[in-house]
């Protein structure tokens, strides 16, 4: 039975999906691995792949370049977090049309590549975004994104873990990413949270995040950022509270900023020592710039829409049995193309990334992260990047 709030979809699944569906409630019992190897009916499948929610990072590109404004490295990372929160709203909550569930996007085949720009919103400029898977298994994806007018760079590399449990998937979000404010020669690393996917036993999946991520500056300020399913006084889905400190501080409870409340609503900021809040940000209020993705017949051979246009165009015709056949063809040439290059003891290369093992700034934010959250709270499994080169 459905917790409170929660949606059961059960009795909407397609007959000819019902079979498939229970393999998968079955399947996930055992699950382990990454969510390559992971096998979802058509009608859970949304007609876009994992490569391109990499976008959303900058859907509000005003937030973005705003993070370069004050002359004061306080209020620059006071911006930064509100760029990163309305991030996280754009990537987990507001992509899901209202009304619907979430579902699993395609598993990105490897060269997969995705490229658009988002228009100007407030004098923000144009921002570019170019993402590249850089492996398959384990899943992992490059992307650099750019605001020329503003200066300002995002390069970074995402990957998942997963594993179930309960009646829950919860996915560990490996990897970061380095935003570079050119003009200011100032860094700031962060980190993602996990994410626990719910609601799948009775095909209604929905999105929550968990754990804690991180973001640390150049210029000796971080950030931890708490997430919780539901809030502790409030009970509200979604919530968040954010610590601002320096990396000199000698007191671990003493703070700069305090920012909380719904990562998908609203949120207040309230200075240390303070007795009042003050409005921080409201998601709900924010216009997203509009998107632009080339036609189908300008895109290259790997570019993802173009590389999935069979698969989409069944699964928004509701042909589950089309989409199924033409996702296991790609799949089938992906293993066939490895097994290949095996075969002739061949290295796959990506077009725009490359890796690097020690990449400095990571090294280097990461140290100061290290000495003052301690390596029990924060534990990086790489300090390597793969770093964007344009060709």
């Amino acid at each position: 039975m459905a917790e409170k709030g929660e949606v059961n979809n059960v009795d909407k699944i397609p007959t000819e999906q019902k079979g498939a569906f229970h393999s998968f409630l079955k399947s996930l019992a055992s699950f382990s691995g990454d969510l390559s190897s992971l096998t979802c009916p058509a009608f859970l499948l949304a007609p876009v792949s994992l490569i391109e929610y990499s976008e959303y990072w900058t859907q509000q590109p005003d937030l973005f370049v705003a993070i370069t404004k004050p002359d004061d490295e306080v209020e620059r990372m006071i911006n930064f977090v509100k760029w990163f929160i309305s991030s996280l709203n754009a990537s987990y909550s507001r992509r899901v049309p209202k009304g619907e569930w979430e579902k699993k996007p395609y598993n990105p085949i490897l060269g997969e590549q995705f490229k658009m720009h988002w228009d100007e919103v407030d004098g923000s400029g144009e921002t570019s975004v170019l993402c590249e898977q850089v492996s398959h298994h384990p899943p992992v994806t490059g992307f650099n994104i750019t605001n020329e007018k503003f200066g300002v760079t995002l390069n970074g590399h995402t990957g998942q873990k997963t594993r179930f449990s309960g009646t829950s998937l919860i996915c560990d979000q490996v990897g970061q990413s380095v935003v570079n404010l050119n003009q200011r020669n100032e860094k700031y690393m962060f980190t993602c949270p996990s994410i626990t996917v719910n609601g799948i036993w009775y095909a209604a999946p929905y999105v929550e995040l968990t754990g804690t991520s991180y973001i640390q500056s150049s210029t000796g300020l971080y950030c931890s950022i708490e997430y919780t399913s539901r809030g502790w006084v409030s009970g509200e889905r979604n919530h968040f509270k954010c610590y601002l400190r320096r990396n000199d501080s000698k007191n671990s409870k003493e703070y700069l900023y305090k920012m909380e409340g719904q990562w998908s609503g609203k949120s207040t900021i309230t200075e240390y020592g303070a007795k009042k809040s003050n409005p921080f940000l409201d998601v709900t209020q924010l216009t997203p710039a509009t998107m632009h993705v080339k036609e189908l017949e300008e895109q290259d051979e790997m570019e993802s829409r173009k590389v999935w246009q069979k698969v989409s165009d069944a699964i928004r015709a509701n042909d589950t049995q089309t989409a199924g056949t033409e996702k296991n063809k790609l799949e089938t040439k992906q293993r066939e193309e490895r097994a290949q290059r095996e075969e002739e003891n061949q290295t796959w290369k990506p077009k725009y990334f490359s890796w690097e093992e020690e990449e400095p700034n990571v090294v280097f934010l990461q140290s100061m992260l290290t000495d003052s959250v301690g390596k029990k709270y924060f534990t990086p499994t790489t300090a390597g990047n793969w770093v964007f080169n344009n060709p």
